[in-house]
Formats: C-alpha cells, sequence, structure tokens
C-alpha cells in the first residue's frame, strides 16, 4: 500500500464518521417530529371529544329544562280550564238538580249548599254538602250532593278531599249523568298534585266508559295537552 493511500485512509474514516454523526440526528429528528405531532393530534382530538361530550350534556339539560317548562305550562292550563268552566258552574251553567226530593227539610237541606256553590262560597258549601250527606245518607240527591262537594273542595285547593269525594261518587254510582265529568275534576286535582300519570288514567277512562258524553271530548284535548 502506498504511503499516500495510508494517510488517505484516516481522512476517509474520519469523513464517514462524520457523516454517520450528521444522519444519525437527522433520523431522530424526524421520529421526535413524527411523535409529537402523533401526540398534539391525539391531544387535539381528545379536546374535540371532550367538547362534543360537555356539548351533549349541555343540550340533554336544555332538553329536560324545556320539557319541565313544557309540563307546568300544560299543567296551568289545564288549571286554567277547569277554573273558567268550575266559575260558568257556579253561575248554574253545569246544570239544575237532575232530581228532587218530597221531603222540603231534605230539599232544602240541598238546596243551602248549592246556593253557597253558585256564590263562589266553596268553603261553605262544601261544610253544607258534609251536612247534607250526613243527615241524608239515603237521599236520591247523594251523588248532586258528592259532586258539588267535590268541586267545592277543589275550587278550596282540598284536591285530596276533592279526588275522594268523587272517587265515591263514581264508584257509588258509575252511570250518574255528572260522573264523567267528576273525572274531569279528579283528572284536575291530580294534575295540581302533580300526578301526571293518575290525570292521564282519569282522562282515558272518561274517553272509555263515556266516550259519547261533552266530557270524553274535552277529555281528548287535555290528554293531547298532557302528551
Amino acid at each position: 500500500m502506498s504511503a499516500f493511500s495510508s494517510s488517505l485512509r484516516p481522512a476517509l474514516l474520519a469523513a464517514s464518521l462524520a457523516l454517520s454523526a450528521v444522519a444519525a440526528p437527522a433520523h431522530a429528528f424526524a421520529d421526535d417530529d413524527a411523535r409529537r405531532a402523533i401526540l398534539e393530534l391525539r391531544e387535539q382530538v381528545k379536546q374535540m371529544q371532550d367538547r362534543n361530550q360537555q356539548g351533549r350534556l349541555l343540550l340533554a339539560d336544555q332538553i329536560e329544562s324545556l320539557q319541565h317548562q313544557v309540563a307546568t305550562m300544560r299543567g296551568q292550563l289545564e288549571k286554567m280550564r277547569w277554573e273558567l268552566d268550575l266559575s260558568r258552574g257556579a253561575q248554574g251553567q253545569l246544570g239544575e238538580p237532575s232530581v228532587r226530593v218530597d221531603n222540603p227539610q231534605e230539599q232544602m237541606a240541598f238546596d243551602s249548599p248549592m246556593g253557597l256553590f253558585r256564590s263562589g262560597k266553596y268553603q261553605e258549601a262544601s261544610a253544607g254538602f258534609t251536612t247534607f250527606l250526613t243527615n241524608y245518607p239515603n237521599s236520591k240527591l247523594v251523588s248532586e250532593a258528592r259532586f258539588y262537594q267535590g268541586s267545592s273542595m277543589y275550587a278550596n285547593k282540598d284536591f285530596k278531599g276533592s279526588i275522594q269525594q268523587l272517587q265515591a261518587l263514581i264508584q257509588n254510582a258509575p252511570q250518574d249523568p255528572r260522573a264523567a265529568d267528576a273525572l274531569l275534576i279528579i283528572a284536575a286535582s291530580q294534575i295540581e298534585l302533580n300526578d301526571m300519570n293518575g290525570a292521564k288514567a282519569s282522562l282515558q277512562k272518561i274517553v272509555a266508559d263515556y266516550p259519547q258524553t261533552t266530557a270524553a271530548e274535552t277529555a281528548k284535548s287535555r290528554l293531547q295537552l298532557l302528551q
């Protein structure tokens, strides 16, 4: 080997090592950049998923709030409609008693609280009908007394008492002309007590058991409000 070759070999080796030293960090830098890009992309995806999850939760809360507001408005509308019906009834538009009795004292015992009911004195009317039902439990006017007592209790915001009295009317005289209207008052009382399922059941009973009545048409429209 010539002296020139011997002197060139260290230079070539040094150059090769230098190139290797340069090339290795270049690959390392490329790998680092790729890893960094992947990590950044993963973080971006995670942030997007987190935002989407938060958005879904917020939307669910908003939907639930709106549903609650709609249910409240429906209940208020139902209350206003029945109060209007009750007001009309106090003016005598719900009809006169379907029967009268021969005993003047018995008739007077019914007519007195009935007059209070028409005057809008619901608390006094309820007490009067209670007295009538106690003194004349077998009267032909019992069903009507229970109906107007239940109506008086509803107007006086005794919703549980109203339901109890009107349910007694329906159980004892399911074919009474006011049975369907009694169920309307029961449904209104159940709405006041936030018993929406009970109210729906009462309205559905009107439609099923008393389909030919005016109350059935009213029940259908109120069921739509409660959907």
